[in-house]
C-alpha cells in the first residue's frame, strides 16, 4: 500500500508519500506547495504524482474546513474538494477527507516529548478526554475521547473557532463593540488567529491607547498579511502597541482554550497547535496565559490540574492525516 497524506491549508499544502512498511513520520517523499498559486487540490496532486511517479492506493487529507458528505469547501481558499472527484481523477480507490484539526488531534497520541512544550504539567487522567485548539491562519478546535472497543483515542472535529466571541473583561467588551460594526458575526477566529491579529491591532490603534510609529503604519498598510509584522514588532522590537496586541491575543487564547477544556472535560490534557503558538512561547510562558485559562470561577481548581502543552512540531497535521489513513485500513 502507498498512502498519500496531505495537510491542506490556506497558506500551504504539504503532500507526503508513505509506503506500507513506513511510519507516518518518515515519508519517502514530501513536498510543500504554496496553496494560493494553484486553483485546486487536484492540480497539486497531479504535480506531486508527476514528480514522484508514485502509484497511490489510499489518500488521506486534513483540510481547513468542515467536511460534509466527503466534500469540503476550504475556509480560506476558493477550493471545493470532493473525495469522489479525486478517486475518479487519479484512480485512488480510498480517499479520506478530514478536518485539519481532526488531523492534528489524530497525531496527538503519537507525539513525543520533543514535539511538545509544556506550559502546565497538571495531573493527567489516563484515558481522559483531550482538547485541541490551534490558532494558525484561522482558529481550529477538536477533541479526542477514548474508544475502549478500539483500544485507542478517537478524534472528533468541530468548528468551535467560529462560535461567537464571548468577552472576558471590560477591554474585551470594548473589542466586541468595536468589531461588531465591522463583522456580521464576531467569532473567536476574528480575534484569535492569524487573520484576527490585525483586528486586535486596529482596535488598539484606533482607541488611541498606544502610538503607532510611522514606519510600522506604512509596513502594516503595505503588507498583504500584516500579522507577521505585528508579532515580530511585539516579540523582537518591543513596540508597545504590538506588545499590547499580543497580550490581548494571549488573554483570549487562554480563555477560549479553557472554554474548550471545560466543554470536553479535558482531563487528558489540552494541546495548543497551529503556527502562531510556537512563535510566541515567551508570551505564553508569562502568567497571564494560564491565569486566563484557569479563570473559570468555581472550576478554577479543576483547571489548574489540566495539563497544557504547545505542539511545536509543524508537521502534526500531516502526520495525523497519515495516521488516519493508515488506521482506516486496519479497521
Amino acid at each position: 500500500m502507498a498512502l498519500l497524506a496531505g495537510d491542506i491549508g490556506g497558506t500551504k499544502t504539504v503532500l507526503a508519500l508513505i509506503d506500507e512498511a513506513q511510519d507516518a513520520r518518515h515519508p519517502s517523499h514530501e513536498i510543500r506547495f504554496p496553496s494560493d498559486e494553484f486553483d485546486s487540490l487536484e492540480a497539486i496532486i497531479a504535480q506531486f504524482l508527476a514528480d514522484t511517479q508514485a502509484t497511490v492506493t489510499v489518500a488521506s487529507f486534513g483540510v481547513a474546513g468542515p467536511v460534509v458528505n466527503d466534500r469540503v469547501e476550504v475556509t480560506n481558499l476558493p477550493w471545493l474538494i470532493d473525495a469522489a472527484t479525486i478517486t475518479q481523477t487519479f484512480g485512488i480507490p480510498s480517499v479520506f477527507l478530514i478536518n485539519d484539526l481532526e488531523a492534528i488531534a489524530n497525531a496527538v497520541p503519537h507525539l513525543q516529548a520533543d514535539d511538545l512544550y509544556t506550559l502546565n504539567s497538571g495531573k493527567p487522567e489516563d484515558q481522559g478526554a483531550i482538547a485541541v485548539i490551534a490558532p494558525g491562519t484561522g482558529l481550529g478546535e477538536a477533541f479526542l475521547t477514548w474508544n475502549g472497543s478500539l483500544n485507542r483515542y478517537q478524534a472528533h472535529p468541530s468548528e468551535g473557532g467560529h462560535a461567537a466571541f464571548g468577552p472576558g473583561n471590560e477591554e474585551q467588551i470594548e473589542l466586541l463593540r468595536y468589531l461588531h460594526g465591522r463583522f456580521h458575526h464576531v467569532s473567536y477566529e476574528r480575534v484569535c488567529s492569524g487573520i484576527g491579529i490585525p483586528n486586535l491591532y486596529d482596535f488598539m490603534r484606533d482607541n488611541s491607547r498606544f502610538d503607532e510609529p510611522d514606519w510600522l503604519a506604512q509596513a502594516v498598510a503595505a503588507a498583504e498579511n500584516p500579522t507577521p509584522i505585528i508579532v515580530n514588532a511585539a516579540a523582537r522590537q518591543n513596540i508597545p502597541l504590538c506588545q499590547a496586541v499580543l497580550d490581548l491575543f494571549v488573554d483570549i487564547l487562554g480563555d477560549e482554550a479553557g472554554n474548550l477544556a471545560l466543554k470536553t472535560l479535558a482531563t487528558g490534557g489540552v494541546y495548543i497547535g497551529g503556527g502562531i503558538p510556537p512563535r510566541i512561547l515567551p508570551q505564553l510562558e508569562q502568567p497571564r496565559f494560564l491565569a486566563a485559562f484557569q479563570r473559570k470561577g468555581r472550576f478554577a481548581n479543576l483547571m489548574a490540574d489540566l495539563p497544557v502543552h504547545v505542539i511545536c512540531n509543524p508537521k502534526a497535521a500531516l502526520y495525523g492525516a497519515a495516521y488516519y489513513g493508515l488506521d482506516s485500513q486496519t479497521l
